[in-house]
């Protein structure tokens, strides 16, 4: 029996059950999300971290949404006042419906009922997680439109351009995946890697797309460019407080639990043991699967934590370009390579065919790479000394173009 046939047999009672269920997982990993980032982030910077509410700070996430609920809410007075309300739920929201396709377990027993941790299996689930996802955005645009305030525009102005870009090339990663599965289906995608090698190596260029691509789709450091607190205050939540703020914060983690979930399902196995640890799934009747599942998604969420503390944010045309120029040719090459390999293998193929062709890909783009770099070369023009570089740089405060002018003319008759 498939997947989608198991779950066609649930109860409706049953699928308000792990509906809850879910709910209540994303909101409970969100508070340990913020604990755990607060806490590693001080570890790599030498601090101590939130540890005086609870034992080692865990309820200090709890104290910070109390205070957030009972802090006075308001609406500026420029505001859109039903816009800026629907906002931050329309972002929350879409955050929680990407998990009614996701599996967490394989078949269990769920009060006497046969079933999954799923709440639906539909034939293209991925991409009715993308759809979803982008529909997310929505609620950031319109709370930078709606807030009636200019640096809340910019962020959601910023926000709008940066998911469209780096969505383009997290659906590009995903194609390859799809070629190589043959369905679209979360379900069926985990089932294609359960007797085979885990998507990760055998499709390694685009799990590297993916997680690049799901750092600029979520709007986390390296890639915060929306909220950029140096340029923008606060960003498109600039103007918002108490529980609709707190909505915000719920939807950023939430989020990235939902990207990371789907990149352990397209890549890891989803909730398959590793290798060699095929009798564990049988542990707890198979509930046992859902911590392997959680498990991959931390190492992601630690991925996350990891550049936040380590990378500095990048300029704004460096960050699109590098989505435009470099992650979406790259993507479609691949799927080309991809295709061509499927076609071969299904032709009857061998390995040591396959494995040769693989090699001279990688020959060709190093040559293509080495090639590349030596006319970049050749073309660059040395910077002479107190020219302008080649992007706008502001002027130091207090120093004016007059002062520039006398200070080079004192310089020239000093010489």
């Amino acid at each position: 029996m498939t997947t989608a046939e198991l779950l066609g047999k649930d109860p409706v009672w049953l699928i308000v059950v792990k509906a809850v269920i879910v709910f209540a997982i994303c909101v409970v990993s969100t508070l340990l999300a913020v604990w755990t980032e607060r806490r590693v982030l001080a570890k790599m910077q030498l601090r101590t971290g939130p540890n005086r509410v609870g034992p080692f700070g865990l309820l200090q996430s709890l104290s910070d949404g109390v205070k957030l609920a009972l802090k006075e809410d308001i609406i500026p007075a420029a505001a859109d006042k039903v816009v800026f309300i629907a906002a931050p739920i329309i972002a929350a929201a879409m955050c929680f419906m990407s998990f009614a396709v996701i599996p967490m377990t394989g078949k269990v027993n769920l009060f006497g009922q046969e079933t999954a941790m799923q709440l639906t299996d539909l034939s293209v689930g991925v991409l009715y997680i993308l759809a979803v996802t982008s529909i997310g955005v929505y609620g950031v645009v319109l709370a930078g439109w709606s807030s009636g305030s200019t640096y809340p525009l910019l962020g959601g102005l910023r926000s709008s351009a940066q998911v469209v870009s780096y969505e383009i090339a997290m659906g590009l990663s995903l194609v390859a995946v799809f070629i190589y599965a043959g369905s679209m289906s979360t379900s069926e995608i985990i089932n294609s890697q359960h007797d085979n090698y885990w998507n990760v190596l055998v499709l390694f260029p685009s799990f590297v797309i993916y997680v690049i691509s799901m750092v600029g789709e979520t709007n986390r450091a390296p890639f915060d460019l929306a909220e950029a607190e140096g340029e923008l205050v606060g960003g498109f939540h600039t103007e918002y407080s108490s529980l609709k703020f707190a909505l915000f914060f719920l939807a950023e983690y939430v989020n990235i639990v939902a990207v990371s979930a789907l990149a352990a399902t397209l890549f890891l196995g989803g909730y398959h043991a590793p290798p060699g640890l095929g009798f564990t799934e049988a542990w707890l009747g198979g509930w046992f699967t859902i911590v392997w599942f959680f498990l991959k998604v931390n190492i992601f969420f630690f991925i996350f934590m990891w550049l936040r503390a380590t990378l500095p944010r990048l300029r704004y045309d460096q960050f699109m370009k590098f989505g435009w120029k470099v992650l979406i040719p790259v993507s479609l090459i691949w799927i080309l390579i991809v295709a061509t390999l499927r076609v071969i293998q299904q032709e009857g193929a061998s390995r040591t065919v396959l494995a040769a062709f693989a090699v001279g890909l990688v020959i060709i783009a190093m040559a293509v790479s080495s090639l590349y770099e030596r006319s970049k070369k050749k073309s660059e023009v040395p910077l002479v000394e107190g020219e302008a570089p080649d992007f706008p740089v502001p002027s130091l405060p207090g120093v004016t173009s007059l002062n520039v002018s006398q200070q080079t003319q004192t310089g020239s008759k000093n010489e």
